[in-house]
């Protein structure tokens, strides 16, 4: 499947089927027990990603690739950070932009479409957590490419690991039509992309989060 198609395909689930899910996912109410350790994982990614940033971001201009509900976006934004929080679905946009501080707003400005579009400028710093999750190899290395020209430093990202558990689901996974279900992860390992991307950063690895149902490896994109 084509970048374009998987973009698609994703824009269609979080902003029709899964919208309200993602909603009560990122705020503080009750979840079953199976997304309370998705809920943990994003946590501890997020403070994963964040980790790799300097503490005092002002006057720091940070892409959030994939904003989603604004989790990221805010914390940026309290560290002083100048951000462009972007995603690919006009609901989720929307409550994050709700949700946001007064305060902050004037820090970050809010965007749908394609996480990769070059009108939204040049950044200091890229950070796209689960975001690029459902794409090929060549669709990461594309994407990273492209961010890549319009940042100063680092491009900081998540793939599904190559995992036992998560290969044995994903070739489970394909065997079945998911018109109505959502996007299927695609399994990566980061030697592999760390070769893939030689050409374009050094690649290095901020570590993995395995929690439950949450298992995603952070990995850094260096010029």
């Amino acid at each position: 499947m084509s970048y374009d198609a998987t973009r698609d395909r994703v824009e269609h689930y979080f902003d029709r089927t899964a919208t309200k899910v993602w909603e009560r996912l990122t705020s503080d109410a009750p979840v079953s027990r199976i997304r309370e350790t998705v809920r943990k994982g994003r946590d501890q990614m997020r403070d994963k990603l964040l980790s790799a940033l300097p503490s005092d971001l002002n006057g720091v201009r940070v892409l959030d690739a994939g904003c989603g509900a604004g989790q990221m976006t805010q914390e940026l934004a309290q560290r002083g950070a100048e951000v462009v929080a972007v995603d690919i679905s006009p609901s989720l946009v929307k409550i994050a932009r709700d949700r946001l501080p007064e305060h902050l707003q004037s820090h970050v400005t809010f965007a749908s479409g394609d996480m990769l579009s070059a009108d939204h400028g040049t950044f200091d710093h890229v950070i796209a957590m689960d975001s690029l999750i459902y794409y090929t190899e060549a669709d990461i290395r594309s994407a990273l490419a492209k961010l890549g020209e319009r940042t100063r430093g680092s491009v900081a990202f998540t793939v599904a690991p190559r995992t036992p558990l998560l290969m044995t689901m994903w070739y489970a996974g394909k065997a079945f039509p998911r018109s109505d279900r959502s996007p299927v992860m695609i399994p990566h390992g980061p030697s592999r992309l760390s070769k893939t991307v030689s050409d374009i950063g050094q690649l290095n690895d901020l570590g993995r989060v395995n929690s439950g149902f949450y298992i995603s490896q952070a990995l850094e994109l260096r010029p």
